[in-house]
């Protein structure tokens, strides 16, 4: 593929294949995971990096990996017409939280390569067992599930239903939108510390009351539409720059 490249805050991002990814890549990916959770093996982290099919990449001017998430861009078999963008690991380092070089990389990527996938619609699958990946969806995004003031009529519920299923079987429990996998990662403990008056967010608390068992690695299955009509002034401004 094309590479995909984007620079913003110091950070530059790359999307490359899964395939052609580095050996050099994959090492420094797994030694900035271990960083943020507990319970990383190399064993599974390869077989999870083996589903996907795309990669972002994101580098400082030295060229030092500073942050990375994987992707599985995929047509839904359970629903025709439907492209599901899944985000698997997701990690910047903590030095580099302010920069914009993620979404902005992201959402190239998503333009560029899903149009191939033939799907009328696509669909942001995200899992996240933290509330500061949780928290990208109402900045970016103005219509989402699950959020604290969900419309439960508005019929993305039963697309969230259908694709998690179809995604997670039986570890998605429909009730509570929770998945729990069976070789679970835990944020290191100063990570799962929820900063003093946070919780005054709707969308923490709101995050927080959906997983309190985020703490084992329970992981919240969330949806968002990938159309220009559902981004957030923020995210339009980003759009802005592709």
């Amino acid at each position: 593929m094309t590479p995909i490249t984007s620079s913003a805050a110091r950070l530059s991002g790359r999307v490359v294949s899964r395939s052609s990814l580095a050996s050099g890549s994959r090492r420094a990916m797994f030694d900035l995971l271990r960083m943020h959770f507990a319970g990383v093996d190399r064993e599974t982290f390869d077989a999870d990096l083996a589903e996907k099919n795309f990669v972002i990449l994101l580098e400082d001017e030295s060229g030092v990996l500073r942050g990375f998430s994987t992707l599985l861009v995929y047509a839904s078999c359970a629903r025709p017409g439907v492209t599901v963008v899944y985000s698997g690991d997701t990690i910047v380092e903590r030095n580099w939280w302010g920069s914009p070089a993620l979404p902005l990389t992201w959402l190239r990527a998503v333009r560029s390569i899903t149009p191939s996938y033939g799907g009328r619609e696509v669909w942001w699958l995200l899992l996240t067992s933290g509330f500061r990946t949780y928290r990208f969806l109402p900045v970016f995004f103005r219509r989402f599930r699950p959020r604290h003031d969900d419309d439960a009529a508005n019929g993305d519920r039963q697309l969230l239903d259908t694709l998690a299923s179809e995604r997670f079987g039986d570890r998605y429990e429909s009730r509570t939108g929770i998945v729990r996998l069976a070789r679970p990662q835990t944020l290191v403990p100063e990570l799962l510390e929820v900063p003093e008056g946070r919780t005054a967010d709707p969308d923490i608390a709101f995050f927080l009351e959906c997983n309190p068992g985020f703490v084992r690695g329970d992981e919240l299955a969330c949806l968002a539409q990938i159309d220009d009509t559902n981004l957030t002034a923020a995210a339009r401004r980003i759009a802005r720059n592709l």
